[in-house]
Formats: C-alpha cells, sequence, structure tokens
C-alpha cells in the first residue's frame, strides 16, 4: 500500500510542477474559482461546439492538490458532453467525500485524488476546479464560484 500511496503522491507532484492545459482560450467561456479557506484562485475556460467540449483550460494558483486536480479534470473533460461532465463531477465528488464511494476504477488517473478524503480540509482544494466547471459549463459565469 505504501507504494500505491508513493505513486499517487508523485503523480500530484508531477501535475502541480507541470501542469496539463495550464492556458488561456481565447474566445472561450470563462469562470472564475476560489477557495477562501486557503486561497486558492483559479480561472477555468471552456470551449464548448455543439455541445461537447473541444478544449479545456485553467490559469491560477493553489496548493498542489487544487492545481492537480484542475490539471488531470482538464484532461479528462476534452471530448465530453455536457452531461458527460456533470455525471464525471458527481463521480468525483463522490470518490473524494465518501467512505463508500465504490470503486475508483472508472475514473482512472483522477482515481489518485482518492486519498483526499482522508484529509477533510484538503477536499476543498481538490474540489475548487469541479465546481468551477460545473458552474462554466451551465454558464453561469457571472459571479465567481467559492468553495463556502
Amino acid at each position: 500500500m505504501s507504494e500505491l500511496t508513493d505513486l499517487y503522491q508523485e503523480v500530484i507532484l508531477d501535475h502541480n510542477r507541470r501542469p496539463h492545459n495550464f492556458r488561456v482560450i481565447e474566445g472561450a467561456t470563462s469562470q472564475e474559482g476560489y477557495n477562501p479557506l486557503c486561497g486558492d484562485r483559479l480561472t477555468l475556460y471552456v470551449a464548448m461546439d455543439g455541445g461537447v467540449i473541444r478544449d479545456v483550460a485553467f490559469q491560477g494558483s493553489g496548493c498542489a492538490i487544487s492545481k492537480a486536480s484542475a490539471s488531470l479534470m482538464t484532461d479528462a473533460l476534452k471530448g465530453k458532453t455536457a452531461d458527460e461532465a456533470r455525471a464525471l463531477f458527481d463521480q468525483f465528488h463522490a470518490m473524494i467525500t465518501s467512505d463508500h464511494a465504490g470503486p475508483t476504477a472508472d475514473l482512472g488517473k483522477l482515481s489518485v485524488l482518492a486519498g483526499v478524503r482522508e484529509f477533510p480540509s484538503r477536499i476543498k482544494c481538490a474540489s475548487l476546479a469541479w465546481h468551477t466547471m460545473k458552474a462554466a459549463v451551465a454558464h453561469h459565469s457571472d459571479a465567481t464560484v467559492s468553495t463556502e
């Protein structure tokens, strides 16, 4: 189990050091997200094409968990419909908040964040990008999404 934990930590640190899709998408829907508990802040960019997420990216600052979660999320969302993105949000949220979330194999690389549920104060770090995405896909970009 220790080797698996070490691997998960390495994946999180790698995505923090070299986040995927860390950029601005010109002309995309943007949504601000903020975690007042620790100061994590991001802007999520979502480019939809015919109801499908064609591209998704983010910029911002935050802890390793927040940045890694946003990086992994952007990889997972490309090519998904808005409904599929919302369903993935539900699965991810259940995984990080419930001891009875069930198997995480169907979440692929996102399962590296399952251990966050052992640290309740870090759940908001892992879920910030996800809550922001949910608002962006629903086109609620008029206000900053907060984890509070």
